[in-house]
């Protein structure tokens, strides 16, 4: 068996658990709201404008060549990504400088904080984990997510959609690419990867269960 294919039989319990959210279920049978959907949008972009700077800090923090030229070919395809979450912002006629310059939510800042602690504390690897669940969730929900939403809100056209439509497809090929990366990885550096990987899929779900606090009139799935 590959180590992705053991990743991803390691951490399936905690996808699981995630795609069980009531709010992701329900958003990906009926849509959202835009309140909820700019919501969403606002607390993506407070962990997206760090995923470059990750990337870099993983990429500073390793001796792994290897490693180091992968996480330069993240950065060159990652950067900028957030400014897509800001024009989706705005088509919705939401406060793109106040969302700029906001908070996000607590769980948004700790899932962030968690991945800059793993990378210096624990391993520069544990950013792998971070891809792992972050890509791979987006590569399975993102298009379908979009195509729900879009029928709930019905809105004039394909604008407000470009992050969620892109990633969609993107990240699909990430995934083959994090895929031979991984396999290549030494053994000592792979339970950081699945320690870190269920660690993220519990502090990213919480950013959806806090929304549904926020939102409670689509806590409960069809």
């Amino acid at each position: 068996m590959s180590f992705y294919d053991t990743l991803q039989a390691e951490t399936a319990p905690d996808r699981q658990a995630f795609l069980s959210i009531p709010l992701i279920q329900t958003a990906m049978q009926k849509g959202a709201s835009r309140q909820l959907y700019v919501d969403f949008l606002t607390q993506a972009y407070h962990h997206v404008k760090h995923t470059f700077p990750l990337l870099a800090f993983a990429s500073a923090r390793t001796h792994d060549e290897t490693y180091q030229d992968a996480l330069v070919e993240y950065m060159e395809e990652e950067r900028g990504h957030e400014k897509w979450i800001l024009d989706d912002i705005r088509a919705f006629g939401g406060d793109v400088e106040a969302v700029r310059c906001g908070t996000p939510g607590q769980a948004c800042q700790i899932m962030v904080g968690y991945t800059y602690y793993a990378i210096e504390w624990i391993s520069p690897y544990a950013m792998l984990g971070s891809v792992h669940v972050l890509e791979g969730m987006s590569t399975m929900l993102a298009d379908k997510a979009a195509d729900a939403i879009q029928r709930s809100l019905a809105p004039p056209d394909e604008s407000g959609f470009s992050y969620l439509r892109s990633h969609g497809a993107l990240d699909i090929q990430h995934v083959a690419f994090f895929k031979s990366l991984v396999d290549e990885i030494s053994a000592e550096a792979r339970p950081v990867i699945i320690s870190t990987s269920k660690i993220i899929y519990r502090l990213y779900g919480d950013i959806f269960r806090e929304l549904s606090l926020r939102h409670p009139g689509l806590r409960d799935a069809a």
